[in-house]
Formats: C-alpha cells, structure tokens, sequence
C-alpha cells in the first residue's frame, strides 16, 4: 500500500468562506484558504507544505521578474452528487506540466509531490468545492525561478505552488472569434507548446484590439504563412465541416496540448466520429463558410470545457454560424464530459481522481 507523504500542515485561523458569494463568483477572483509550497534547492525538491493563502515576498532581482522562467497547469475538481470531490484527469496535467518544465529548463516535478500536495489540499479545502451545476474549484499549480539574481541563465532554484479559487462558466454564452493573420502567437522552435507565461503575456495586446473591435477570442494562424489555423487564445479549436471533426495537429510544437482536446478526440474515436488531426486553412475555412458545408466550431479547454463558436470574422467578414441541432457533436461532447466530471456516467478511461 502507498504511503502517504507526511506534509506539515499549517491551517488558518479564520477562514474566508463564509464571506464568499457562491452565487456570484468571478473566475479567479476568489481564491480558497491554504496553498500547497514546494521549494527546489540544492539539486533536489524539498520542504514541502500546506501554509495559508498568502502574499509572496520577492526579492527585487527574482529571476521570474526579469527573465520570465514560470510554467502553470490549469485542471478542475468537482463535487457530485454524494458530496465526494473528483479531480478530472490530474496526471495529465503533471505529466504536461513536467514538458513545459523541461523546454523552460526548469526542474522535473515527481508524480508524489504533484499528487499528494494536490490531494491533501483539496481534502483540507473541500468546502471550497461550489455545489451549484456548472460550478467547480479550479486548481493552479505554477513554478517560477527563485533565484535572486540578475543574470541570463536558468535559475538554481525553483518554488512550486498550487492554489485553488470556486468559479463558475468561463462563457456564460456563445463566442465571438477573429482570424488574426498579422500578430503571431507562436512559431516552430518556439514554446508555443509549453504552458509558461510568456506565451500569454505576448498575445495580450492582439486580443485587446480584437475585443475592442467586438469579438471574444482570435483564433490564431500559424507564423509562417498565416494560413493555417492553430488554435484560440484561451482553448484549442474544433470544426465541423461536412460531418467531419477537423483539429490542428500537436506535433509542430506550436500548439498546446490541451488535456480537454485530447479528452474530445478520444470520446470522438470511441464513438467512431469521422475526425481529422491537421490543419484547416483559413482559405478552406472561408469556403465552407461561405458555401454552406460548415456545421459548428467550438473551443476546448479546462476554463471552458465546450466554448461554443456563434461567429466567425475571416479577412475582415463576418459570418454567422447556424444554429446547432440538440444533437450536435459540440452539444453530445459536453453533456459526456460534464457526466464523467461529475460522477453521473461512467469513466472508461479513468480520468477521475477522487479524494
């Protein structure tokens, strides 16, 4: 039998959740009352623990300050219907976390640390866990260089901290997306496939001008040409065009690997859903807008789960997408996912961690 790792845990004196809205949660705004910390020092991790929720103290010449060493995962715990919490596909996420970390040049995370400081914080902060449908914790973990100095090389040392906060939909309704074809998200050699947090801070200002002019998201074009559609600024991208399931393709090391686009794709196979891994062209893209053969996009993502798309503007036009039938692909894949995530349905692939 596993032992446990023996954490010293250092509880608050008053928590906060009494004075949290539950019907009224703004995505990571609130954040729950304990964080697990894990420090890399010395060539090994070490001094792991539960603490209180609080500020960092950070030395002016921190590493991640200047130089931009952090990684982050993004994953969700439910609670079901008998009040047990469920953690939807957590080794995923360390095992992604642990390929951003290697391509930033940061230190592996072991599965122990990852797991049983993730565990016994959602078991500490259960309570934390929304009731309400649609409602969730999410669940941060990041690393960042702890170095204190001044200097461009990788980091010696390294803290690794998971915090959770109760959200509710990230979309409280369809998106609107515009094929961005001058500003680059990300290149071949590049860390377009790692989660670190360089890769947002440069898509921030493009997004601005699209959501100044009216729209959620872009959906962004590969580097090189601009002509092939890699995936959305919060989510990778699904499309359905003449009852085909089309997806951008991983292996360019341009695009995420998102753990709910692998989730789609293998419920996709097991229900035997015609499904593509490659490129769409925005040009591709446009004609079956414009000849009618185009069924539905949608994004996927942990924030979101199933984005659905209302719009989409290709070189400067607009077009409407159709009304979805009750069946539609985007609809089935949902109504699964949320099953699975809350317990209703079985679990084939096991994907769920119950604490």
């Amino acid at each position: 039998m596993k032992t446990q790792l023996a954490l010293p845990i250092t509880k608050v004196q008053n928590s906060r959740i009494a004075e949290t809205d539950f019907s009224n949660l703004v995505f990571g705004r609130t954040i729950s009352d304990h964080m697990f910390v894990a420090d890399y020092k010395n060539g090994e991790w070490c001094d792991a623990r539960i603490v209180p929720y609080a500020s960092l103290n950070l030395n002016p010449a921190n590493a991640t300050l200047h130089y931009g060493q952090s990684i982050f995962e993004g994953l969700k715990a439910y609670r079901n219907e008998e009040g047990k919490i469920l953690i939807f596909r957590a080794d995923a996420n360390w095992r992604r976390l642990n390929e951003s970390a290697e391509r930033m040049c940061m230190p592996e995370l072991p599965e122990e640390i990852f797991m049983e400081g993730l565990t016994q914080l959602i078991d500490l902060d259960r309570n934390w866990v929304p009731t309400a449908k649609g409602a969730s914790l999410y669940i941060r973990p990041f690393m960042f260089a702890t170095d204190d100095y001044i200097g461009v090389k990788p980091s010696d040392t390294y803290t690794f901290i998971i915090l959770t906060c109760p959200v509710g939909n990230y979309y409280n309704k369809p998106v609107s997306v515009k094929v961005e074809t001058t500003f680059t998200r990300a290149t071949e050699g590049g860390t377009g496939a790692a989660k670190t947090a360089g890769n947002y801070a440069a898509s921030l200002y493009p997004a601005r001008q699209a959501q100044k002019a009216g729209y959620d998201q872009l959906l962004w074009t590969d580097g090189k040409s601009h002509s092939k559609i890699e995936e959305s600024g919060t989510m990778n991208i699904m499309f359905k065009i003449n009852g085909k399931l089309i997806t951008a393709p991983t292996h360019t090391g341009t695009i995420l690997k998102g753990i709910t686009r692998d989730s789609v794709i293998q419920l996709a196979k097991d229900w035997n859903e015609p499904l593509e891994e490659r490129f769409l062209t925005v040009s591709e893209l446009e004609t079956a807008l414009q000849e009618g053969t185009f069924e539905e996009a949608f994004g996927t993502g942990t924030a979101a789960t199933i984005a659905h798309v209302q719009r989409i503007n290709v070189n400067g036009k607009d077009y409407d997408l159709p009304q979805k039938p009750t069946d539609a692909f985007s609809h089935r894949v949902l109504a699964e996912l949320d099953g699975i995530k809350y317990g209703l349905v079985q679990d084939p692939h096991k994907w769920i961690l119950s604490v």
